[in-house]
Formats: C-alpha cells, sequence, structure tokens
C-alpha cells in the first residue's frame, strides 16, 4: 500500500466527506465534472509519485486516462475502507513432513541415548497405573489374574530388547490414535477424562504428558514392534515401525505362541551400534538409575549361578595304585563348580521413602536408605524429610554427609551430581548448574520429587522459572536448618567434624550469597586469642564481650601461631579484649562480605584508624607536641615507603609497627594475591592500602631517635637505625620485604658491632685490649734499668 503524506490525508478526509454527501456517489467509471474531484485526483497522483516507488509499469495499469481526466482504478480503497468488509480470511492447517518430524524427535530431542529405556518404562507404568484405576469401578478388567509388574528380556547375541507389561494394552484404534500419532499423549488424554469425572479424582501417578517418549525407542532401534492386548477386546494387535519410514503397519497377531494374556510387549531390535544396551548388566545399571522408584516391581532376566560340589573321574594310574593299596581308605575325588542358569530378579527394590510420612521412617531407614542412593558407606551427619505445599510441591530427603568427596573438587565445580531430581518417582536428572543449589552447598546429597515441574520435552532439562526459584530457596532453608541442627546438637564433636569437612563451603557463601548472610554467620567458627584450641562460633564472641566494646576485633594471618604473636595484639591482650584469628586464606574475605553481625561491625586490627575505647585528647596532643618532630624526620627519612608517620595506640612492648590503609588490602591479603598463579600482578600496586608506620613513644628505641633528631638528625647511625626500624616493621607487621638481602645484611651488620669480642678467647682478648698497659709496664722497668746498669758501669 502506497504511504500518503500528512496533507495528502487532510484533503482527502475533506473531500472523503464531500463525497459521502454527494447526491450521485462517484464510479471507478464517472468522470470528474466538479472541481473537487478534480482536486482530489491530482492529489492523489501526487500521493502515488511521492510516495517513494517508482514502479511506472504497476501505477499505469492502475490509473487510466478517459475523456481528458485522470481516473484511478483503486479510487474507492482510499475513501471508503473504513466502510467496506474485509474479505472473509480462509483458514489452513499446519502440515508436517512426517518423516522429518521423526528424524528430529529421534536425533534432536534427546541428548542422552539410554534414556529410551526410561521413557519405555514410564509408558508402561502408566499403563499398568491405568489398569489398576480403572479396576476400581471394572473388576473384570483384572479377570486374568495377572500381577501388575513390568518384565525385560535381552538377547545380547542378537541385539535385541523385549519389554513386557501387564497393564491396560490397547485396542486397533488405540494403536492408531496413541501410536499413529505423533505428540498425542495417552496419558494426558486419559488424565483429562479423568478430571472430568465426577466420580473419582486425577491420578497422580501417572508420568507421561509429552506423547513422545514412546517414539524414543528410535534412539537405539531400526525397528520397534508393539504387541498388545486389551482387555476390552478380544483380539490381539501388532504394530510395526521403522526409524528411517513414514509409515507403520497394524496386523493380527495370529501366532499362538505369541499371544498374551493382557498388556503390552515391545520388541527393540538394536541399531549395531547400540546393540551393547542388549547387555543385562547394562540394562540392570539403567533401571536402578533412571526407575528405581517406579512403583510397580520391575523384573529383568540375569544370568545367575550357584555352586556345588561334582565328582572328578580319577587317572587310571591312580586308580591302579588305590587298588594295589589295600589298606588305603577309598575317597571320592570331588570339586566345586558354579552352576549357571538363567531367571527373573527384581531389580527395583529400595522403595521411594520419601513418600512416606516423616513420622513413620526411622533413623535407621534413612541412613540405609542414603547408602544406597548415593553410594555411601558412612551414615550421614543429619537428614531432613519435609513435604512442601502451596504454589509449588514437591517432596524432599536431604542429607549433610559425614566427610567430604576426595579432592573436594565441589566448591570449584557445582556440578557434583548430588541433587537427584525425580518427577513422579522417574528420574529425571542430577547434572544442575546452580538451578536447585548454591554452589557453597553443592555438599549437600538428596532426592526432590515433583509431579509438576516444568521440564522440557525430552525431560532432561529444567527450566528457569518462577517454580524453580520458590524451590531453590525452600530447598537452601531447609538445608541451613539442618546443619543448624547439627551446630545446636549435644555433641560438639558432630559439627567439628562437619566444619572439617564443609566450613570452606559456607564461608564461600558469605561471598556469593548476600541474601543468606543472617543464615551463615551463626555457622560460622574460628580461632580467638582466648580460644586457641578450640573454635568459637560468631554469638560465643558476642557473649564474651566487654561492656564497652563496641565492635568485633579480628586479625587475619597464615596460622594462629603467627596471629598470637603479632606485635598489632599487644594492648588488646592488655585490655582482655578477644580478637578472632583468620587463619584460613577465604577467611578475611568471608569477613569483609559479612561486614557486621548483630550490628557489631568486623574491625580489622592491623588496619590504621583503630579505637580501643582508651583515647585521651590531653595524652595524645601532649605526645603530638613532643615526638611530632620525630614524626617528620622519620617520615623524611622513609619517603614514598609509608603515607604518614604516627604515634600508635595498639602498641605496648614492640617500639613501631606498619599498618594498612583503612581502604586498602592487609598484609594477609596483599600476601595471598601475590601467591596467585594467574593473579594479574598490575593491580598489586593499585590494590595496595596505603602504609602508615606507628611508633611507640614509650619504649626505648623510639625515645632514643627522639634524642637523636633534636640533637642530631643528620646522624649516619640514626637514619640508618631508622631504615633498620623499617625493615623490621615490615617483617613483624606481615608484609614481604622488598630486598631482603639488603636487610640481612643490615641485621648482620648491627650483629657484627653488637658481639664484638664478647665470646672471643682469653689469648686473643689479651693481646688487644691489654697493648697499652702493657707497654706502660715497659716503659717504668726501662726507667729501672738504667739505674743498675749505671750502677755496674
Amino acid at each position: 500500500m502506497h504511504r500518503l503524506s500528512r496533507r495528502s490525508i487532510a484533503v482527502l478526509r475533506t473531500t472523503g466527506a464531500a463525497r459521502r454527501t454527494a447526491p450521485a456517489p462517484i464510479t471507478p467509471a464517472s468522470p470528474f465534472n466538479d472541481s473537487v474531484g478534480q482536486n482530489d485526483a491530482k492529489l492523489r497522483w501526487y500521493s502515488v509519485l511521492a510516495s517513494g516507488r517508482s514502479d511506472a509499469g504497476r501505477n499505469s495499469t492502475q490509473l487510466n486516462l478517459r475523456n481528458g481526466l485522470l481516473l484511478g482504478n483503486r479510487y474507492e480503497s482510499t475513501a471508503a475502507a473504513s466502510d467496506a468488509s474485509d474479505p472473509p480470511a480462509e483458514k489452513f492447517e499446519y502440515q508436517a513432513e512426517v518423516s522429518r518430524l521423526m528424524d528430529l524427535i529421534v536425533h534432536s530431542l534427546y541428548s542422552n541415548k539410554e534414556v529410551f529405556l526410561r521413557e519405555l518404562i514410564s509408558n508402561a507404568s502408566d499403563a499398568l497405573d491405568k489398569l489398576r484405576f480403572l479396576s476400581v469401578t471394572e473388576p473384570q478388567l483384572l479377570k486374568d489374574g495377572l500381577d501388575l509388574d513390568i518384565r525385560i528380556q535381552t538377547d545380547k547375541d542378537n541385539g535385541i530388547i523385549h519389554l513386557t507389561d501387564s497393564g491396560i494394552g490397547m485396542t486397533r484404534q488405540e494403536l492408531v490414535d496413541c501410536l499413529g500419532t505423533i505428540a498425542q499423549s495417552g496419558t494426558a488424554k486419559f488424565l483429562k477424562a479423568v478430571k472430568e469425572s465426577k466420580d473419582s479424582g486425577a491420578d497422580s501417578n501417572l508420568i507421561g504428558q509429552f506423547g513422545v517418549g514412546f517414539y524414543s525407542a528410535f534412539l537405539v532401534s531400526d525397528r520397534v514392534v508393539v504387541s498388545t492386548k486389551s482387555p476390552k477386546s478380544d483380539k490381539q494387535y501388532v504394530w510395526e515401525g521403522k526409524a528411517d519410514a513414514s509409515s507403520y503397519t497394524i496386523r493380527e497377531e495370529t501366532d499362538p505362541e505369541k499371544l498374551i494374556p493382557r498388556g503390552t510387549r515391545l520388541t527393540l531390535y538394536l541399531k549395531r551400534d547400540d546393540k551393547d544396551f542388549a547387555h543385562p548388566e547394562r540394562v540392570q545399571k539403567l533401571v536402578k538409575n533412571y526407575s528405581q522408584f517406579v512403583s510397580f516391581p520391575i523384573y529383568t532376566w540375569q544370568e545367575k549361578g550357584y555352586t556345588k560340589e561334582v565328582e572328578v573321574e580319577e587317572d587310571p594310574a591312580e586308580a591302579k595304585k588305590d587298588e594295589q593299596d589295600e589298606k588305603a581308605e577309598k575317597k571320592k575325588k570331588t570339586k566345586t563348580v558354579v552352576e549357571r542358569y538363567w531367571d527373573w530378579e527384581q531389580t527395583n527394590e529400595t522403595q521411594p521413602i520419601w513418600l512416606r510420612n516423616p513420622k513413620e521412617v526411622s533413623t535407621e531407614e534413612y541412613n540405609e536408605f542414603y547408602k544406597k542412593a548415593f553410594n555411601e558407606y558412612l551414615d550421614p551427619l543429619a537428614s531432613s524429610h519435609f513435604t512442601t505445599e502451596g504454589e509449588v510441591e514437591f517432596r524432599s530427603i536431604l542429607y549433610v554427609p559425614a566427610i567430604a568427596p576426595m579432592g573436594k573438587e565441589d566448591i570449584v565445580n557445582p556440578k557434583t551430581k548430588n541433587i537427584r531430581l525425580y518427577v513422579k518417582r522417574v528420574f529425571i536428572s542430577d547434572d544442575f548448574d546452580g538451578e536447585l543449589f548454591p554452589r557453597y552447598l553443592s555438599f549437600v546429597k538428596g532426592v526432590v520429587d515433583s509431579n509438576d515441574l516444568p521440564l522440557n520435552v525430552s525431560r532432561e532439562i529444567l527450566q528457569e522459572s518462577r517454580i524453580v526459584r520458590i524451590m531453590r530457596k525452600r530447598l537452601v532453608r531447609k538445608a541451613f536448618d539442618m546443619i543448624l541442627g547439627i551446630s545446636l546438637s549435644e555433641n560438639r564433636e558432630d559439627y567439628e567434624k562437619f566444619w572439617e569437612n564443609f566450613g570452606k563451603h559456607l564461608k564461600l557463601g558469605c561471598i556469593e550469597d548476600r541474601e543468606n548472610h543472617k543464615r551463615l554467620a551463626p555457622l560460622l567458627r574460628f580461632f580467638s586469642s582466648q580460644s586457641e584450641n578450640e573454635m568459637i562460633s560468631l554469638d560465643e564472641y558476642v557473649e564474651n564481650m566487654k561492656l564497652e566494646q563496641k565492635d568485633i576485633y579480628y586479625i587475619a594471618s597464615d596460622s594462629v601461631t603467627s596471629a598470637r604473636n603479632t606485635p598489632f595484639l599487644e594492648k588488646l591482650l592488655e585490655k582482655d579484649l578477644e580478637v578472632l584469628f583468620l587463619v584460613d586464606p577465604i577467611d578475611e574475605v568471608a569477613i569483609t562480605n559479612l561486614k557486621s553481625y548483630k550490628e557489631k561491625n568486623f574491625v580489622d586490627i592491623s588496619k590504621e584508624d583503630l579505637d580501643i575505647g582508651d583515647k585521651s585528647e590531653e595524652k595524645e596532643k601532649e605526645m603530638k607536641q613532643e615526638f611530632g618532630q620525630t614524626c617528620d624526620w622519620i617520615k623524611k627519612r622513609l619517603g614514598d615507603k609509608v603515607a604518614s608517620v604516627q604515634i600508635s595506640n595498639r602498641l605496648s612492648t614492640s617500639p613501631c609497627v606498619l599498618v594498612s590503609g583503612k581502604f586498602g588490602w592487609s598484609a594477609n591479603m596483599e600476601r595471598l594475591m601475590k601467591a596467585q598463579a594467574v593473579g594479574d600482578t598490575s593491580s598489586l600496586d593499585f590494590m595496595r592500602g596505603r602504609r602508615v608506620f606507628e611508633i611507640n613513644p614509650e619504649h626505648p628505641i623510639i625515645k632514643n631517635l627522639n634524642a637523636a633528631c633534636k640533637s642530631g638528625p643528620d646522624d649516619e647511625e640514626a637514619l640508618r637505625a631508622i631504615d633498620l626500624l623499617y625493615d623490621t616493621a615490615l617483617i613483624s607487621s606481615g608484609f614481604t620485604p622488598e630486598n631482603p638481602a639488603q636487610l640481612g645484611g643490615k641485621i648482620y651488620e648491627m650483629m657484627g658491632m653488637a658481639l664484638s669480642g664478647k665470646w672471643a678467647s682469653p689469648d686473643a682478648g689479651s693481646q688487644v685490649p691489654a697493648a697499652e698497659p702493657n707497654n706502660t709496664q715497659t716503659l717504668e722497668a726501662e726507667v729501672v734499668e738504667p739505674v743498675e746498669a749505671g750502677n755496674q758501669k
């Protein structure tokens, strides 16, 4: 459609109004005798030319010049479009190329071939559930007396799998409707009919919903044969289809040997590359993994064996020798052999205990289920069995393992396969990337079973939705309640064991999950200056705080010994203030993210502006007057190595200390960042905090330097003492010296001066210090000797 300019539209509206009031309607064949019509036609021609399209041929077919007047063939389309009714639309059905659709289902819908058995067993379970449901009102359906079960038999030599159920079966028409129509779910149709029924409700045990599960058989099969017998029909029908065909066949079963009383038998003729699925051990493993908790017994055809004693034929030479020895007691020789046979074995013996009432399940049953489901050999530290109802309904059992896995890789790998998701007792997946549990709780193991999760058609992927977020929130809350229960247990060793294995995970949670800080903080444990051998909680620290104490003090270091001997602690220990020791590399980052606990801020005692409640303005003023010049002198000597030199309020026995700036890295964090294998060294200078050199005015060394500053500020020995003092403070404060060799040289020089001749041998010592007295005595002897010589003379 051509676009009209605003001016054209305005004129058309006026002309259209005039045209509607005219006594004679204007038709495409009638001439324009009035000026309005001529102007309108001109404007139409102008609008066509101004619309931006230059298709002259098309425009020429729409316009005819008759009797010298310009007539438009589509004249009434703009003026009377609102009055004319739209032509009736023709309705079409979507068409699908069946072979292409089957190819998509087989090759693109499922990411893992082994789920075919899960889908087929789920279909068999639904067939059994339908029969059980219908038999309540129609008991004659169970007249055959067959057990409700599923049986799987394999032929590994020929690559064939037989899967038989004694369920409701299908009639001929149901075969056409369910197997011949892609994406039509017989289970969904049945559920809809049940919901519409007045005398019963929906059976929540039914699994199917999409109508494509059956076709997963073609993932591994070239040909599938379905033989089915419904109790509503006297005949048994056989459905047969191939993977690469767009058609199928249905025939009546006439072979007496292949007749079944009731139910359905699927026969899968496996592809050449997938014949390993026909091994009995492989089938048994798949059943245990995916369909362990299906409510009907699943039997697999397994090879078994028993031992027995059999006689061994004797060697003729030995038999002759025994006959000659009449006294020898004859004993029949036997050997133990294993007799092999085939028999049915129930594969899904473990029951889904999460469907039971928690009050009816014992601790032993929980522990036994945990060991079987997760292949563990130790009992869990704790378990939590709960049912959530409301906006989302699911049942779950969560466990806290007794020990961490070898290598402890879960803390960096959220895909731990510890949470097993079931939908109606059928295993869906255990490969989640943080959808159900955050990374720091990846050590929690358990099962989650729901009836209405948002899954994709292949039932392998949990779609992101509000329901999933609600589930995650509730699962995390229950996990925290379970861990809190361990911490409040009378047996303190249980939580110590938990903290030893999973403490780092909770600290990681302080970094990654701000929403749950209030749940995480009470679970943390640290050593402290008043508890060096036993970890304490933050609640215990707060209970031990002094009345005048406003903050929670901590120091980060690489060990408890190093933290205990740091000079930052001196004044706090004198005042009996407890300090937390953060000795794990992740501790400082976790505490920094927490920021506070119970309205008390975390304070790093290795950083500047430490307030321990003993500030006196008068005393500070006196100290600044006394040592202010010395501070400036030391700052001038150290230059850019320090941001400033201040008088310390945290030292009592040490002469000085080097503290970090308020907003930069601490010494411990700087050490950790330098040790990173893939760290960015360019950020070290940027993130390294300003360093403040604090001096202790009560220490003799500082007093001597104060005197040196006033008497001889240019004295080389005093300046060298400042350098050595700074290097020593660098090490004692936890920093790494930039030139260790130079520092070592200074220390050796000072040691040489202090130890010169202190422990030297007596002979060596009498030569140097007694040289002058000996010379004096010699001179005195020389004064006397000439007198004696003179007498001789």
